[in-house]
């Protein structure tokens, strides 16, 4: 079991969350998860990663796998510009390569968001420390032992 996956179990286990841990074909897209899972693509939380310009560090926008993060907004609740985050950034602040970024289990404090948009499925699933591995639960506990902030940063796109 790869150290990121331990983790995230940990950290699940430490919340007392009821998590549903699975291993899944490789996913490197929502749609990808979602045909994984037979579940609808919102139904997959993306780890949508961003670089602070001002205080350079990685924050986490929690997002509806249909959806995609205005920047514009994400920004104003971050309280600075906001730009991509790199491989390196995401790596050091998350514990997670890009791909298996989880809500839970990084290595440093991360400032987090969560897409109000994933509230609408009884249960959500996210990257549980690798590509192949997710974990799916009700989203109010996911924002809860993310320690996300249920915010609306998304441009409305369809909803799958």
């Amino acid at each position: 079991m790869s150290k990121s996956l331990k983790r995230v179990r940990a950290a699940l286990q430490a919340a007392g969350a009821n998590a549903d841990i699975r291993e899944t074909a490789l996913s490197r897209t929502a749609p990808e998860a979602a045909a994984a899972l037979g579940c609808a693509v919102n139904q997959i939380a993306k780890s949508i990663m961003l670089r602070g310009d001002t205080t350079g560090e990685a924050l986490l926008f929690i997002t509806a796998g249909g959806q995609h993060v205005d920047l514009a907004a994400a920004s104003l609740l971050a309280g600075e510009p906001l730009g991509k985050a790199d491989a390196a950034l995401i790596r050091s602040q998350t514990g997670f390569a890009i791909g298996g970024v989880s809500p839970v289990g990084h290595v440093t404090q991360t400032r987090k968001w969560f897409d109000r948009t994933l509230l609408e499925f009884d249960i959500i699933w996210a990257a549980a420390g690798t590509p192949q591995h997710v974990f799916g639960m009700d989203p109010m506990e996911m924002s809860k032992i993310s320690n996300a902030e249920i915010s609306d940063f998304i441009q409305k796109t369809q909803i799958m």
